[in-house]
């Protein structure tokens, strides 16, 4: 399992160690400090920005690996980029385009959609899953986040500012470019703002079945 963020609180009263966990908030350590700490602890893998593994917060106690964002081409360089590991949208008329795109290789950085969970899809993909069930991925700035109190410094919240801008275009792209019969993504949330079209939802039982079936096809060859 892959968490960020906050939502490593769904692991933290149980003996399940993710297999990754992403933090792309440089404030969360500050805001959550014993749950980011119990996040470095009990993470087989943690991907931080690479100036926080010196700037004094807990060390993981797994493997670490530093995140870098993609590089920033011009327009020209990204049409004439033969890179198919960078998925990109290009865009002749739109300059904001060309922060848009997926990596399938975290070695060369990965596209910052405004939310920690589009990180998780590249990590997914870089990691050779070849199937992916997004849980709590409703987009609804609204319902605020579960593992925060009203007592809690909360970092502020960019949902709604970024959602048509920055994180539906990349979902699309990812959708249209990238998702196929080697790399399929499902929506577990029952309520999302993400069309069912981009990212097709899925009930706590239909995935349970394509797992099994999909364990049980792995089991035979």
């Amino acid at each position: 399992m892959i968490t960020m963020n906050g939502a490593f609180s769904m692991f933290a009263e149980t003996n399940i160690k993710p297999l990754f966990y992403v933090c792309t908030d440089r404030d969360f350590p500050n805001q959550q400090p014993e749950l980011f700490a119990s996040a470095m602890r009990e993470s087989e893998n943690v991907g931080l920005w690479e100036d926080q593994f010196s700037s004094g917060i807990p060390r993981p106690s797994g493997r670490a690996y530093a995140l870098k964002k993609s590089p920033r081409l011009s327009t020209v360089a990204a049409l004439c980029s033969r890179d198919d590991a960078l998925v990109r949208k290009v865009s002749l008329w739109s300059h904001r385009s060309r922060d848009i795109g997926f990596s399938k290789n975290l070695e060369l950085g990965f596209f910052d959609a405004r939310t920690v969970m589009y990180l998780a899809l590249q990590l997914s993909y870089h990691l050779g899953f070849d199937s992916v069930f997004l849980v709590g991925f409703d987009m609804n700035q609204s319902a605020g986040r579960f593992y925060e109190s009203s007592t809690d410094v909360c970092s502020p919240c960019g949902l709604d500012q970024h959602y048509e801008s920055r994180i539906l275009p990349s979902l699309e792209l990812m959708s249209k470019h990238v998702v196929g019969d080697d790399f399929q993504v499902f929506n577990l949330s029952d309520s999302s703002r993400v069309p069912d079209e981009v990212i097709p939802k899925l009930s706590i039982d239909e995935a349970r079945l394509k797992v099994s079936v999909a364990h049980y096809n792995a089991s035979r060859t």
